[in-house]
């Protein structure tokens, strides 16, 4: 019998925190491990805090914090503590931007720590038909570095960084390329997966997950060409200037 917390294999099990900004491919990548039968998911467990702490008013925010747990304590210890199922492997989809001030961080270093990262401009141009006029904290790219530094420092490793759009143009050679730094096997199941919601999504799927609702697996790199609005030029150019910090770290497939 596998103990509470133990990896379906035995021994400890393997906690990616993958840590992204909105508008990115992490909810495909919760549908990619999803996929794996060794592997539970998690979908934004620091979300309902964040809304809570900063009184943003996004989307479904009242039904998100009433269904959602909102003390981050709480949340933190259960994500380090038993893994759901027993599973060997857990993907925590997180968005760097909920990480406030307010919590702690002591926590992160029992994951396995990844930085997902996308285009400033085609993120920015995304989160406006939802968010209007974002600030670079709003699009978690400042948190990103903070924490990725943070990490550097206290375990004398640099975290793996991955690139979205690396991932939609060679989706098997990149996830296998993950699976690998974070010392998971390779498992095919990660590249196609069942259309529509899933139970571990969060109840603000309605709102944001429309394309992935729709998705059988990664479609192709396609650039849209949109332009950023001009009065948000100074914010894409600080997000900018943050990305190509991580992005010297990416990993290649």
């Amino acid at each position: 019998m596998t103990a509470a917390g133990e990896g379906a294999g035995g021994g400890e099990p393997i906690r990616i925190g993958m840590w992204s900004g909105p508008r990115n491919i992490s909810t495909a990548l919760m549908r990619s491990f999803g996929a794996r039968a060794d592997c539970a998911v998690s979908d934004e467990p620091l979300y309902a805090h964040y809304l809570k702490v900063t009184g943003y008013d996004h989307p479904a925010r009242d039904e998100i914090i009433a269904e959602h747990e909102w003390d981050w304590q709480l949340v933190t210890r259960a994500l380090t503590g038993p893994v759901p199922g027993g599973r060997s492997v857990w993907y925590q989809k997180q968005m760097s931007h909920h990480l406030t001030p307010e919590c702690g961080r002591k926590w992160i270093l029992g994951l396995t720590n990844v930085f997902l990262i996308r285009d400033p401009a085609e993120m920015i141009t995304s989160f406006i038909k939802i968010i209007p006029d974002p600030t670079p904290e709003d699009l978690g790219l400042p948190q990103q570095v903070e924490l990725f530094d943070w990490l550097y420092k206290k375990t004398g490793r640099k975290p793996a960084v991955i690139d979205s759009r690396d991932v939609l143009e060679n989706p098997g050679p990149m996830l296998q390329a993950l699976c690998a730094h974070v010392g998971i096997p390779w498992d095919n199941a990660m590249l196609a997966w069942k259309a529509g919601p899933r139970d571990a999504d969060g109840v603000w799927g309605p709102h944001w997950y429309g394309s992935v609702y729709e998705s059988t697996g990664f479609g192709p790199y396609r650039s849209k060409g949109e332009a950023v609005p001009e009065h948000l030029a100074g914010v894409l150019a600080e997000c900018q200037d943050l990305y190509d910090q991580l992005a010297l770290h990416r990993l290649r497939g």
